[in-house]
């Protein structure tokens, strides 16, 4: 009986050292959205400001259901275009949840963009995020080996050891659009601040992701009014570290609905099991409803977890309301339509 304690104790030990060297160190992904067009602040801060009206969005997803405890995000962004200057401003929070002891990170960001009109039809909008981060951890949920041995509180050093970690960090990005397509570049973590639990140096890797479309307006029903038949296609690329990610797919929209199919993976390179690095086929469904959009994606994963994960549900909600100048005539190219569908609205008017 004794040596199957002393066998449950190496145990333990060895799980809760792996536990936070895994979060601190291979952990070290941003969460993503699949909803991306749906969280735009989020993806890249030259979106900030490119919504014809003042735009607060929701998002809220939960990753591997099957999970006894699955990855849970939640992000809240507000965006504001100022046409007398020619900018947007913005602001973001979002937090996410991870693993058995709720280890959390939570952000808090403010974000500018410039609107910068290079040609005819053409906007370039840069932009930049300043923001200051939280990452801890549950220490109630931790279980450490002299507990079970002597039910009592724990004596181990380790925990003496793990604090909760604070930190600015320094994300920027471009995007150059028209009223029918759109191409992105953003950096996060350019300063690659030190989020480690246990007082090491262990940074954050740089994000870097390169995203565009297109919108393709079908056709417009003569008894539809102002409904719009299009297709939007799209891709995220993502690299951070060796985490490498590429989203791509199309939304068929015809308004008041959108429908979107999406593959993510890199078939091309080769996993850990020498098979085609292939993640999930992504479902979404949305509507619009005037002012606000409700989105809805689940992603059905076709990794070697499959049987395992349960999938993830992503949620989005979208709220636009009149701008500062509401009466304001404004110029439609200084707006980006793709590929919020509520624009499509404008896209046949100068």
């Amino acid at each position: 009986m004794k040596r199957t304690k002393i066998k449950y104790l190496i145990f333990m030990i060895g799980f809760v050292y792996m536990s936070l060297l895994f979060t601190g160190l291979a952990y070290a992904q941003d969460p993503q959205f699949s909803q991306y067009y749906a969280s735009p602040l989020y993806l890249n801060p030259g979106f900030t400001g490119t919504s014809e009206a003042q735009r607060v969005a929701l998002n809220s997803r939960v990753q591997w259901t099957q999970l006894k405890s699955p990855f849970v995000t939640h992000a809240v962004s507000y965006d504001v275009s100022v046409d007398h200057l020619n900018s947007g401003f913005g602001v973001i929070a979002m937090t996410d949840k991870a693993g058995s002891a709720n280890l959390r990170t939570t952000t808090i960001g403010a974000l500018y963009s410039s609107k910068i009109r290079i040609s005819e039809g053409w906007v370039v909008s840069p932009g930049l995020n300043f923001s200051y981060g939280s990452r801890g951890i549950d220490f109630d949920k931790l279980v450490f080996g002299d507990q079970i041995e002597f039910n009592g509180p724990t004596l181990d050093d380790a925990i003496s050891q793990l604090n909760n970690r604070n930190y600015f960090d320094f994300s920027s990005g471009v995007v150059i659009y028209n009223r029918l397509a759109w191409m992105g570049l953003s950096v996060h973590h350019i300063n690659k601040p030190n989020h480690s639990l246990l007082g090491e140096d262990a940074r954050l890797p740089m994000k870097t992701s390169i995203h565009g479309g297109v919108m393709i307006p079908l056709k417009v029903h003569p008894l539809a009014g102002m409904k719009v038949s299009s297709l939007s296609p799209s891709f995220v690329y993502t690299q951070q570290g060796e985490f490498q990610q590429f989203d791509f797919g199309l939304n068929m929209v015809y308004d008041p609905v959108l429908i979107g199919l999406w593959y993510r993976g890199l078939p091309l390179q080769k996993n850990f099991n020498d098979k085609a690095n292939q993640d999930a086929i992504i479902f979404m469904l949305g509507l619009n409803l005037k002012y606000l959009e409700v989105g809805y994606s689940y992603d059905m994963s076709i990794s070697g977890i499959s049987g395992n994960s349960g999938g993830s549900h992503e949620i989005s909600i979208v709220y636009k309301f009149d701008g500062i100048n509401p009466n304001k005539v404004r110029r439609k190219d200084k707006f980006l339509p793709c590929p919020n569908y509520p624009h499509f609205k404008n896209f046949d008017k100068n």
